[in-house]
């Protein structure tokens, strides 16, 4: 119901989502294919950000296509299983993508504070098993989540003041049950510890690159995380922006803000982050954009 009462806007609000969607698209698969076929990114950041792809193509596809139908057709209805299959998919990306960042940041830690024992900790069989283990406990953390809010009883109305069947939304509709509650709350502390290993992480790091002499030393070693350190910052920035404030009964135009910033605005910018301020990244991106254009010639 989100933009129900804004008829007139949503020719424009489809081809700016449209846009949004694609380039995240375009981006992310390019990124994806990048790390696939450039050997020189077979390196455990770099298989970090695939999977980071990967989950922010996950994250749109869950919910843009749905919401320009609506913006498109006003056809603003969705099937009950439809809509708690868009809940677990968002669930399923958001605790993903949660997981990967802090894991990515431990990442930076290690290399940029324990650079003589990287190889040995970061080592193939150790991120291959954290990769598994974070899409494996993603899964199932959402199909609990999922289940459980949808074995409750909707007593309040069959309408969704959101965009999308977003777990926060729920609360409105809703019979009276500490459930939710108490599953607004295990989501929090479960975001909760990966942001903790991030900021401890960052904090180690700032104080070993601050202890480094030369200004150049610095800046090079602040490199390394820049990207990744900006991608923390919109994440956390508007994941905290959207579930920190309480839910209130109407939904209010800073919570549509948040909600596009998390889960549309910010898949579509990390390639392009990563892409513009990496110049492993960026020489494999022009390395395909070539192959491809000579492909084309012959």
């Amino acid at each position: 119901m989100a933009f129900s009462t804004s008829a007139k806007n949503r020719p424009l609000l489809f081809a700016l989502y449209l846009f949004i969607y694609l380039t995240g698209l375009l981006g992310n698969t390019i990124i994806i294919s990048c790390v696939i076929t450039d050997l020189r990114l077979h390196k455990p950041l770099y298989i970090f950000l695939s999977n980071l792809s990967a989950v922010d193509v996950i994250f749109t596809s869950s919910i843009l296509p749905k919401l320009m139908d609506v913006l498109l057709t006003g056809n603003n209805t969705i099937s009950f299983v439809g809509c708690f299959t868009q809940m677990y998919l968002f669930m399923f990306a958001a605790c993903t993508e949660d997981m990967l960042l802090s894991f990515m940041a431990y990442d930076r830690y290690v290399a940029i504070c324990k650079p003589l024992y990287y190889h040995m900790i970061i080592k193939k069989r150790n991120y291959v098993l954290s990769l598994m283990g974070i899409w494996i406990l993603a899964f199932v953390n959402a199909l609990f989540l999922s289940l459980t809010i949808y074995q409750m009883g909707i007593c309040h109305s069959n309408k969704i003041q959101h965009f999308f069947c977003e777990i926060k939304a729920f609360d409105r509709i809703l019979c009276p049950n500490t459930k939710l509650h108490l599953i607004l709350f295990t989501e929090l502390a479960f975001g909760f510890f990966p942001f903790l290993l991030c900021l401890t992480s960052y904090i180690k790091i700032i104080s070993i690159i601050l202890r480094i002499p030369s200004t150049t030393g610095r800046k090079k070693a602040f490199s390394t995380c820049s990207s990744h350190l900006t991608v923390l910052g919109m994440f956390y920035g508007a994941g905290l922006c959207m579930y920190l404030k309480p839910p209130t009964e109407h939904l209010e135009e800073q919570d549509l803000v948040f909600s596009s910033l998390f889960s549309a605005v910010t898949p579509m910018l990390n390639p392009i982050i990563y892409s513009l301020r990496n110049e492993e990244v960026k020489a494999a991106v022009k390395k395909m954009i070539n192959l491809k254009y000579r492909w084309s010639k012959l």
